[in-house]
């Protein structure tokens, strides 16, 4: 009998990733891609009804509030979303015996450190976000233990709002750009994190826990902008600023460069280089928008 995966949040970046990876998985799973319109994770009810309706074997969770400047003032939100909402989903899967893939995020850490985090390192979020995602992970492993957690970072794709295309809008309007080069972390490609959560789903030997997933080696917001302008041929002058120079609500991790290599190591799963990955995304943004 086909597997069936739940996909909650199919509205988001890696929700449309999914989407557009499904295809390639027609004849072994059987995909059902809900949006936060049609599933309010945090309404326990609701999540019981698309349970028992559809009995997945897989639940996918791409749903998130990631506004993260925004949370400071709205931190009952998105601890809603992000801690209580991953709590229900992980408890209904216990339930009904499903798996929980759920994502997280770099900024659990506090990013003062010149070391690449690994799992195991102590989670000290310094902002409201990072608190409910921190959250979020303890409730879904408490009240699931068939629960892989990935953490992943700076995520962006063709699809919704991410940096690479608003870097992308503002390189045409712009002819000079500020960009924060003081923070550290790696930029992941949303399509990149489907096809690993498509291999953790796929393997025939889970390990359940929390996992890094993002491509690599480590760079900067300025770096990253330098080859978001390399690769799309713009002529817009970029300056490397400091945080300082650019306060925001929300405090941002100094350096959350994250270890990858116990994903290699459990699951086979080797992330490509950032530089790759972006790559292809430009490529993919040329062609839909010419």
């Amino acid at each position: 009998m086909m597997k069936r995966i739940l996909v909650v949040g199919a509205n988001g970046q890696l929700g449309h990733c999914l989407q557009k990876l499904a295809p390639e998985y027609h004849d072994q799973f059987d995909f059902n891609f809900t949006g936060s319109d049609a599933l309010d994770i945090t309404n326990k009810s609701q999540i019981e009804k698309q349970f028992e309706e559809y009995q997945p074997d897989f639940v996918i969770n791409a749903s998130a509030y990631t506004a993260v400047d925004l949370a400071e003032k709205e931190g009952e939100k998105a601890f809603a979303v992000n801690a209580t909402g991953v709590g229900n989903l992980a408890e209904t899967c216990r339930d009904h015996h499903a798996v929980l893939i759920h994502v997280s995020t770099d900024y659990v850490f506090d990013g003062e450190t010149n070391l690449s985090y690994s799992e195991d390192d102590f989670t000290d979020p310094i902002g409201v976000y990072g608190a409910s995602k921190q959250k979020g992970e303890e409730l879904a492993l408490e009240n699931n233990p068939q629960t892989v957690i990935l953490r992943t970072s700076w995520l962006y794709s063709e699809f919704n709002k991410n940096f690479v295309k608003t870097m992308l809008h503002l390189f045409s309007v712009k002819d000079e750009l500020g960009i924060v080069g003081d923070q550290y972390g790696q930029p992941t490609n949303a399509n990149d994190l489907a096809k690993a959560i498509m291999d953790i789903i796929e393997a025939k030997n889970k390990t359940f826990g929390i996992y890094h997933f993002s491509n690599y080696p480590e760079t900067t917001w300025y770096e990253f902008a330098q080859k978001i302008k390399e690769f799309s041929g713009s002529n817009v002058l970029l300056k490397a600023i400091a945080t300082a120079e650019f306060p925001t609500p929300a405090k941002r991790p100094k350096r959350s460069t994250m270890s990858l290599d116990k994903i290699e190591k459990d699951y086979q799963i080797e992330p490509k280089h950032w530089e790759n990955s972006l790559q292809d995304c430009i490529e993919i943004l040329k062609i839909t928008n010419a």
